[in-house]
């Protein structure tokens, strides 16, 4: 496993990849590792000769008052997790190496989709998420590029940055880990304490409730204000959304015939969680639609 900090050093060890024909999978990561994260490495090695990943925490995608400066920061054990997965190449650049003060300042947005879901509470994050993720793409020229579930609307605006741009990346997107207790297994779950980490559970709970009940014939503007009722509700909770969204647009849907993204994002103590369950169409038979539902999506 080779260790970069700088661009160059990447590119000469991707050169390498390159000259021998190997097709490469990329992990885009702000480090903190978990076994949801090992899963993507797991997926990139089962699809391509080579995996990369990144750890970057990202300056860009923070707003004043956000967690950037207590973010995990966990660079040795990271690398200690990494040494017994599939992993070719890291690519652990600093700030600077990734936005030299002496560069032209240039921004990556999608502002119709990056303004809703988590970039409706968090403005300007998703425009520092797609430009720090179009640098990645251009320094790691990967094949294919690997990203949870669990980031639904991350998901959906950088699909639609690469097909803007015409990035030659395939973006793959792999099912959300959890927690034995069905929490989503997420980087900022350490900030919890003991009490709020039970509190938190109710989220995929509720998700799940709710994703049960929809049917083709649903009413759902009924179901979108059932589910920020019960989030409303809950312990602990403060809601920041609840939405029930066409997947790749974010916008609501009163069909389910592209299927729907079910997502929420709740604040329990200071800590902010987000979750999400996806309903797929999978067939239609005499104009009756039927469903998927992957509640550890």
């Amino acid at each position: 496993m080779q260790i970069c900090h700088t661009i160059r050093e990447f590119r000469e060890a991707r050169a390498v990849l390159t000259r021998s024909g190997k097709t490469l999978g990329l992990v885009p990561t702000m480090g903190a590792l978990h076994e949801g994260h090992l899963s993507l490495v797991r997926s990139a090695a089962s699809e391509c000769d080579a995996v990369a990943i990144t750890i970057f925490v990202n300056p860009t995608q923070f707003a004043p008052g956000e967690d950037f400066d207590r973010y995990p920061r966990t660079f040795e054990a990271d690398l200690a997790l990494l040494q017994s997965e599939n992993v070719a190449l890291v690519f652990a650049p600093s700030p600077a190496e990734m936005y030299p003060p002496s560069a032209p300042q240039v921004i990556v947005d999608i502002p119709e989709i990056g303004a809703r879901l988590d970039g409706a509470s968090r403005p300007g994050h998703f425009r520092g998420v797609a430009t720090v993720v179009s640098k990645l793409f251009n320094i790691t020229t990967p094949d294919r590029a690997y990203f949870g579930q669990k980031d639904a609307a991350q998901v959906a605006v950088l699909r639609a940055m690469v097909r803007a741009l015409d990035t030659p990346v395939d973006v793959r997107v792999c099912p959300t880990v959890r927690d034995v207790d069905g929490l989503a297994l997420s980087s900022r779950n350490r900030y919890l304490s003991a009490l709020e980490r039970t509190q938190a559970l109710a989220l995929p709970r509720i998700l799940e409730s709710v994703a049960e009940r929809i049917t083709p014939g649903s009413d759902l503007a009924m179901l979108r204000a059932s589910l920020a009722a019960k989030l409303n509700a809950a312990d602990g909770f403060t809601l920041d959304y609840a939405a029930i969204v066409h997947p790749d647009t974010l916008l609501p849907i009163s069909s389910l015939d592209e299927g729907a993204l079910i997502a929420a994002a709740v604040h329990v103590g200071k800590t902010r969680l987000i979750d999400n369950i996806v309903l797929t169409p999978v067939a239609r038979e005499h104009e009756e639609l039927t469903l998927t539902a992957g509640a550890a999506r």
